[in-house]
C-alpha cells in the first residue's frame, strides 16, 4: 500500500447497498452452506433446492454485501460454469481472532495464520471444504469518493 491512498473526507460518503454478489459453486452445496453460516458467521437469506442439489442461494455477511451459490451442475451446457473449490473472497470482519477460532474450531483449513499486516489490517486465509480460499481481515479498503450522482 503507497501513501497516495485516499484518505477518509468529511466529503465522502456512505456505501451504497450491495450490489456485487461474488458466486461460487460446489459440489455439496448444502454442506457448503452449512459450513459457511458455523465456521464464519453468514446468515442463510435464501435457499431454492430440489432435494440435495441447489439451485440459487443467498448468504448475508453481518457487516454487509453477501455470496450467491449453487450446486455444480457439471454438465456441458452449465452456463455458469465455475469449478467447485477455486473461489477466493476477502472479507471485512471487526473481530479475526474471534473469527479465526470459530472458523477453525468448525473445520476450516488454515492457509495463513492470524498475522498482522504492514497496512495496519489484521489477516488471516483459511479454506472452506470445498477447498475455497477466504481472507478475512479488518482493512475496509479505501474510502469512496463523491460520484457525480451525489
Amino acid at each position: 500500500m503507497t501513501d497516495e491512498t485516499p484518505s477518509a473526507k468529511t466529503d465522502d460518503v456512505p456505501p451504497p447497498p450491495p450490489q456485487v454478489w461474488p458466486s461460487l459453486t460446489a459440489r455439496d452445496a448444502l454442506g457448503l452452506i452449512r459450513f459457511l453460516v458455523t465456521a464464519f458467521g453468514f446468515e442463510e437469506t435464501a435457499v431454492h433446492a430440489d432435494g440435495d442439489r441447489v439451485d440459487h442461494a443467498e448468504l448475508a455477511w453481518p457487516l454487509g454485501g453477501g455470496i450467491m451459490l449453487g450446486t455444480d451442475r457439471g454438465t456441458a451446457d452449465d452456463a455458469w460454469k465455475l469449478s467447485p473449490g477455486t473461489f477466493g473472497a476477502y472479507v471485512v470482519t471487526d473481530d479475526p481472532d474471534a473469527l479465526f477460532a470459530r472458523a477453525t474450531a468448525a473445520g476450516a483449513k488454515v492457509v495463513r495464520d492470524l498475522h498482522d499486516t504492514d497496512y495496519g489490517s489484521r489477516d488471516f486465509i483459511v479454506l472452506d471444504p470445498e477447498g475455497n480460499h477466504w481472507s478475512f481481515g479488518t482493512y475496509r479498503g479505501a474510502p469512496r469518493r463523491p460520484s457525480s450522482q451525489d
